[in-house]
């Protein structure tokens, strides 16, 4: 992975090297706007994540454009394949399959050619020995679903090979098995699916897969014993929860067997998903654009969109594509509660709430942990440790007992918050967000210091790179007066996280403590420039006229992450 890490930035730019196709744009060229000023326009709009309005300037750009070196071309390409236009991509790449920069463009051309049913031209355009790093892997996984869609029964099953690739190794396979059930061949498929969900807690698709499996050949029971070893490790997951209760109850139709576009797009959301982990949004991106032009009703896909074009600033766009996700689909309530938090980052709680509190009243115990979290997020503790006590059954998970336990310290309720807390750290005694939040609560509060500063030491451990820890365990030395080792500590926190205004604040404090009261006055003027809450604003301005007071009250403990 750390190859496909280091070069996919790179390959999908010179990927679109070639791609000088001109295409029709959607909207008619402004006839004073001049080809540079459109193409600046396009690559400010590509920058800031507006896909579409890139691809709008970028084609007006090019009507207008000679164009000799392909520049405006190439952008064409890659707005509008990130914008999910993917024929007009397709349209935009290169014919010319010898090129060097034309690689990206070739796998988009044979996905489209797969969607339009062509399966002699995408099994030619996808063919693995063809294409190079780092769109290989894509190839290998969409070339046995493009030998099916062919007709060659003989070459779809036969599983794609990789060089120890997991992702080839676990796709692949996975892959196989479901064509093994469309060939009919079920004892060869459920082979492949018992390889696939062995274990004590199998991952949630491999287990649906499998599950899925079972039910279409009447073996629901047993279907219902793998959706309950997958809940052992995923308790939250929204579809084995629905599949495990479809299953128990007999009651609504098995899933039914991919189609061979829904195959090919599952195989796209692999590398899809490996590239989003190693954080290459827009490579990610055209990937996801690719598995739902096979599939426009793929929920999962159109969820990785939203999220990407949630962090790339588009919130507009984001929202359109949780708003994808059809109700009554297991995926609804996830699309719903992203679209709910979408408002809270944009700073609109009274909407993000008012959306949680409608989807809580249905009754649905994760929809309530949405509209908990939000209450939680806007100072409402009460309310959220009222709505976590509702979700709470007999024997309530950990991750249930910490959130209510912080509610109920926010909240002023320290003895309840702390016994949840306490609960919820013997249900998992290595967490580091457990360990830290009641670390320091109790040094906080000035008890049981010893061991309150080991748990924090140990979060620390366990999250080396969690700038919020980190930052907590400065603030403990703080507390505990060892300035030195508090600044020390913070220093390294805000390398983590320059931009957190609490750990801003914090070392601020820390270099007064220590008599670089300069450096102080830095850090709290820059506290003023990063959003901070009004207390803490308020903090910070009586900090900047008067010093830092001889007694230090100390802020609520923070939530690391």
């Amino acid at each position: 992975m750390t190859q496909l890490r280091n070069a996919v930035i790179l390959a999908f730019l010179t990927a679109l090297a070639g791609c000088a196709t001109p295409v029709s744009p959607p909207v008619e060229p402004y006839p004073s706007s001049s080809s540079y000023g459109l193409y600046l326009a396009g690559k400010g709009a590509l920058t800031d994540g507006r896909n579409q309005e890139a691809a709008d300037y970028f084609s007006r750009a090019q009507l207008v454009s000679d164009d000799p070196e392909g520049l405006v071309g190439e952008r064409v390409f890659a707005s509008t394949l990130l914008a999910g236009d993917v024929t007009r991509a397709a349209a935009a790449a290169p014919i010319d399959l010898n090129g060097e920069g034309q690689k990206f463009g070739q796998i988009v051309q044979g996905v489209e050619a797969l969607a339009r049913g062509d399966a002699k031209v995408a099994r030619q355009l996808l063919a693995p020995e063809k294409t190079p790093f780092p769109h290989k892997i894509l190839s290998v996984l969409l070339s046995p679903w493009a030998s099916a869609m062919a007709g060659d029964v003989q070459g779809s099953l036969v599983r794609p090979q990789s060089s120890g690739d997991k992702v080839v190794d676990f796709f692949g396979l996975l892959g196989q098995a479901h064509l093994f059930e469309r060939a009919k061949r079920y004892d060869e498929a459920e082979t492949d699916f018992k390889l696939l969900a062995g274990g004590e807690t199998p991952s949630s698709l491999s287990a649906l897969a499998y599950g899925g499996f079972l039910e279409r050949r009447g073996r629901r029971a047993d279907a219902a014993t793998i959706y309950s070893k997958a809940l052992g490790g995923q308790a939250f997951d929204s579809q084995l929860k629905a599949a495990l209760q479809r299953a128990q109850s007999g009651r609504g139709r098995p899933p039914a067997v991919p189609t061979l576009k829904q195959g090919a797009a599952q195989a796209v959301m692999a590398p899809a998903i490996v590239i989003s982990g190693a954080k290459q949004n827009q490579m990610a991106l055209a990937y996801l654009r690719l598995a739902l032009r096979l599939d426009p009703n793929l929920n999962s896909a159109w969820l990785m969109v939203g999220d990407l074009l949630q962090e790339s600033g588009d919130r507009e766009g984001a929202r359109q594509a949780y708003g994808m996700a059809k109700s009554g689909s297991p995926e609804y309530l996830a699309a719903q509660s992203k679209l709910a938090w979408s408002y809270q980052a944009a700073h609109d709680p009274t909407t993000a709430l008012a959306m949680a509190k409608a989807l809580a009243s249905k009754g649905d115990p994760d929809a309530k942990l949405t509209f908990s979290d939000i209450l939680r997020s806007n100072g409402k503790y009460e309310e959220s440790a009222q709505v976590l006590t509702e979700v709470m059954g007999p024997t309530p998970d950990w991750h249930l007992l910490y959130a209510r336990g912080v509610s109920y310290d926010r909240a002023g309720r320290w003895a309840e918050g702390e016994a949840d807390l306490l609960s919820a750290l013997k249900q998992q005694p290595d967490d580091a967000e457990i360990l830290n939040y009641l670390g320091y609560s109790w040094i906080d509060r000035g008890q049981h210091l010893d061991t309150a500063l080991g748990m924090i030491q140990k979060a620390v451990g366990q999250s080396p790179r969690s700038g919020a820890i980190i930052d907590s365990l400065g603030w403990a030395y703080f507390r505990l007066g060892d300035f030195k080792k508090a600044v020390e500590t913070l220093e390294n926190a805000i390398e983590l996280e320059a931009g957190d205004p609490d750990i801003n604040n914090h070392l601020g404090d820390a270099y007064w403590r220590v008599g670089r009261k300069d450096e102080a006055i830095f850090q709290w003027r820059r506290v003023l420039t990063l959003d901070p809450d009004p207390k803490m604003k308020a903090e910070v301005d009586q900090k900047l006229a008067k010093g830092l007071p001889d007694i230090v009250v100390s802020p609520v403990p923070r939530v690391g992450g």
